[in-house]
């Protein structure tokens, strides 16, 4: 008995200690404790770099905090720290967040049925269909409802069609997400609004407010409640002591992996360092870590147009990113990674991950990104190589190639493409390439 009490009085101790080493600002004003990147060891010249990089690419908000404080914060063009811009699919994490609140309020569970808060017909399933879907399912992305509809962003019944039995199936789906905006609206008796103000936003000074936007229902913010909710979730639902999410075993499952399918994917967070990820529109898992130049431990709130929240808890990080991206992609997972590139040449004294770059077998590409040519070096190796883009059709390919071999790149469009190599004894090994024109 008095090991259990020790046990518990040394967890508690070091939760707050944890805690404790985090900076919080305080719950209104603009007051934000800084701390200089040279004092912290960094390469402040390759700042410039990034943040042209960042300009070029139509940015206009880029936040770091470090052990939460500010180490860097610019802004763009006209924008400002007062400006409002939108969250885009960034925005489903605190929709997550918000569902793991009314479930430790006892208000849902998340293998509750979603038409118990909708109603029966909020799909064109037949019944039995539709009460198999719950609201873990919508969190998932795991409702087995068709997302190639011709409009994947429409919440009417007649767009919610059956496709797959639920859990069977990852597609990253915007309507069935949407309504859970509904059910936490009928489980709570309260406006989605109200509800986030009275659970976060008094708590922990993320201001924002949900608008409409065609079938969505998009949250809005200064670019700092964004950089408020990134340092939340890097403590884990914790505000400076206060303990927002008490349902540790509910977050803990939302920033890992939900499901077998897509390995990236937890309760509406995309995760990094996994083995394999999946992308929004295609059926096809890709063999390798969403982000190899990011750290493995780090999860992302992502948008489109890069509205990012990237979280780091081995280096007590956050990263936020608001503005356009070119590619215009709905998860910005190729600006993200090349983003990532020209940031750890600025967090110059740690490895951004270690642990995947030490499991990664001897095939190299060189540069990464790349934009003319990509030297393929597989040393001591006579193999084939097959270049395909991202709805896996074959744009190059070389045979033969004895030790290494360049791939002329400069006439493609940029964007993400798979490099596989084959050699003598059938082994293959995929990697990711990325196109990039400055």
């Amino acid at each position: 008995m008095k090991k259990t009490i020790l046990a518990a009085l040394f967890a508690a101790l070091f939760s707050c200690s944890n805690a404790q080493s985090l900076y919080f600002p305080p719950l209104t004003g603009n007051t934000w404790t800084t701390q200089s990147p040279a004092l912290l060891g960094w390469c402040t010249d390759e700042i410039p770099p990034l943040l042209s990089y960042l300009e070029s690419n139509n940015t206009k908000a880029f936040i770091v905090l470090k052990d939460g404080k500010m180490v860097m914060e610019h802004y763009f063009g006209t924008f400002t720290q007062d400006s409002v811009w939108y969250w885009a699919s960034a925005g489903k994490s605190m929709t997550a967040f918000l569902v793991g609140l009314a479930q430790q309020d006892g208000l849902l569970s998340l293998q509750d049925p979603t038409s118990q808060y909708l109603g029966a017909g909020w799909t064109s399933c037949s019944p039995a269909q539709e009460q198999n879907i719950n609201i873990w399912n919508q969190l998932t992305m795991t409702t087995g409802l068709d997302d190639g509809v011709s409009d994947p962003y429409c919440t009417l019944n007649t767009c919610l069609q059956y496709l797959a039995e639920p859990g069977t199936r990852w597609a990253y789906h915007n309507g069935p997400y949407t309504v859970l905006d509904g059910v936490i609206e009928a489980s709570t008796g309260q406006n989605l609004n109200t509800y986030f103000a009275q659970k976060v936003s008094v708590k922990t000074g993320i201001s924002g407010i949900f608008l409409p936007s065609g079938y969505n229902n998009v949250l809005f913010s200064k670019p700092r409640s964004m950089a408020r909710f990134g340092l939340l979730a890097l403590n884990k639902g914790n505000w400076n002591g206060n303990q927002i999410m008490t349902d540790t075993a509910y977050f803990n499952a939302m920033v890992n992996t939900s499901q077998n399918m897509n390995l990236s994917y937890g309760y509406l967070w995309w995760l990094n360092g996994k083995p394999s990820f999946m992308v929004p529109g295609l059926q096809f898992v890709f063999p390798f870590p969403l982000s190899p130049n990011a750290p493995a431990d780090m999860f992302s709130a992502l948008g489109k147009n890069g509205q990012m929240v990237h979280v780091v808890p081995s280096q007590n990080l956050v990263v936020v990113r608001m503005g356009n991206a070119p590619d215009g992609s709905e998860v910005p997972i190729i600006f993200s990674d090349t983003m990532w590139v020209k940031l750890n040449a600025v967090i110059c004294n740690t490895s951004p991950n270690a642990s995947v770059v030490a499991s990664l077998p001897e095939l190299a590409l060189r540069p990464n990104p790349a934009a003319d040519f990509c030297q393929v070096r597989w040393p001591g190796q006579t193999f084939d190589v097959v270049l395909t883009d991202i709805c896996g059709r074959q744009v190059l390919s070389q045979q033969g190639c004895s030790g290494e071999t360049s791939l002329p790149v400069a006439d493609l469009p940029k964007g993400l493409y798979l490099v596989q190599a084959r050699n003598q004894q059938d082994r293959v090994i995929t990697r990711k390439l990325v196109l990039h024109r400055p």
